[in-house]
């Protein structure tokens, strides 16, 4: 029986939480966003003599762009094309929707360790146009505190140039991206300052500002909402411009993941018009 990629349906969950809990050691996000992404459309499977093996999913962000993400293989099934096979049809999903007007581009992120990714992106035409130091520090070492909820008025309370981090997802700083945020972020306050969170994605917070004493005000607040979530480390992105944050942020316990010389997280773009 051939591949068949085809739309998610509610009842693939069972086939997504299995290849989740294989997934980078059981903690991937994708079983939590099953519904979410299930409602939001362009969600997709691949399907072989009835089981779902593979997965891939294509967001409409602010400024036209097709944001791809959630690629997964289940690892009885890596090594074999259907990899190559799901790529190939979200790039046709993209040039689909370039012509419909939807969207300019696509985009996505990846880890620089994730090296059959990164070929397979560039081969297929996708630049790097962005790049950022993940870290993160273990909750355990951390004393929380609860925040108060928060709204974001303007973009200017951001300290990112060109692109905001939310989770994995990076959005064009365009006008459109404030009522993005205002729908798809989780805004905190603590103290006088704020950070936000993905609602439906992998988790990385946001600190509105990238300083020393901000992060430091945040850390306790950060660290009761990743305790509420069961999650083992606060994770941050930090631009590649702001490199100089490295070393401040190593004194509040935070490593970069895999210590690199370079930055760990890419952002590709692949113009379609």
């Amino acid at each position: 029986m051939k591949p068949v990629i085809r739309e998610a349906k509610p009842e693939d969950k069972p086939f997504i939480e299995e290849i989740a809990k294989l997934t980078w050691e059981g903690e991937d996000y994708l079983a939590r966003v099953f519904e979410s992404w299930v409602k939001d459309g362009h969600f997709y499977v691949l399907e072989l003599e009835g089981k779902v093996i593979g997965t891939a999913k294509l967001t409409l962000l602010p400024d036209k762009v097709g944001w791809l993400e959630g690629l997964r293989v289940h690892p009885d099934y890596r090594g074999r094309g259907f990899g190559r096979m799901i790529q190939n049809f979200m790039l046709q999903k993209g040039e689909e929707l370039a012509k419909e007007g939807l969207i300019n581009a696509l985009e996505f992120s990846t880890y620089f360790l994730n090296k059959e990714s990164i070929a397979m992106a560039k081969k297929d035409g996708f630049k790097i146009v962005k790049r950022y130091y993940i870290m993160g520090k273990a909750v355990e070492e951390i004393k929380p505190s609860k925040p108060s909820d928060s709204t974001i008025a303007s973009l200017e309370e951001l300290e990112y140039e060109e692109y905001i981090p939310v989770g994995w997802k990076f959005v064009h700083k365009v006008p459109e991206a404030l009522d993005w945020l205002k729908e798809k972020a989780i805004i905190k306050e603590c103290g006088g300052t704020k950070f936000m969170m993905p609602k439906d994605s992998e988790s990385a917070f946001v600190p509105f500002r990238l300083s020393k004493p901000y992060v430091e005000q945040l850390l306790p607040c950060m660290g009761y909402e990743a305790s509420n979530a069961n999650q083992k480390y606060i994770e941050i992105m930090v631009p590649e411009e702001r490199k100089e944050l490295l070393e401040p942020l190593r004194e509040f316990g935070f490593e970069v993941w895999d210590n690199p010389q370079e930055p760990n997280v890419m952002v590709f773009r692949k113009p379609l018009v």
